[in-house]
């Protein structure tokens, strides 16, 4: 029985570093995840505010990665502990887990967003700058309840 104890606390001390490192790649996909979106709005806020041309080509492909990114199963990099309070390098508040659904909704609401910037690049500057507000509103909507300030 000792020696059954003994592998059994082994076991469960050796897998400690596995669990950390798991959650230590999640962290890094999800934050991966918002700069790949950041690039993205960067590069179609820039047409719609005029700072760039527009380029059709480069504006589909921004629009299609932020509609690429919202399919993004979110539980997956949204690991419970990786919140701010228990994890270095992230903002992610508790509230994440508290109200999951809600989180999901957010998302949610991001993807259609997402999907109406993908139409509206094709179109031109006009009409992507209704959908940019729709992208931006998405965003600050999940930040303002998900995210703690820097």
């Amino acid at each position: 029985m000792k020696t059954l104890l003994t592998t059994i606390a082994l076991t469960a001390t050796l897998a400690l570093p596995a669990a950390a490192q798991d959650m230590s790649a999640q962290l890094k996909a999800r934050q991966g995840q918002f700069r790949i979106m950041a690039l993205n709005l960067g590069v179609l806020g820039d047409m719609v505010k005029g700072a760039t041309d527009y380029d059709a080509t480069a504006a589909q492909a921004a629009a299609d990665s932020l509609v690429g990114i919202s399919m993004v199963h979110q539980p997956t990099l949204f690991a419970e502990g990786s919140d701010e309070m228990s994890v270095d390098g992230t903002r992610a508040l508790p509230a994440i887990w508290e109200n999951p659904d809600d989180f999901a909704a957010k998302w949610a609401a991001f993807g259609e967003a997402a999907a109406q910037m993908q139409t509206a690049a094709a179109t031109g500057t006009d009409a992507m700058g209704p959908a940019m507000g729709a992208l931006g509103g998405a965003c600050k909507s999940c930040h303002e309840t998900y995210r703690a300030p820097q």
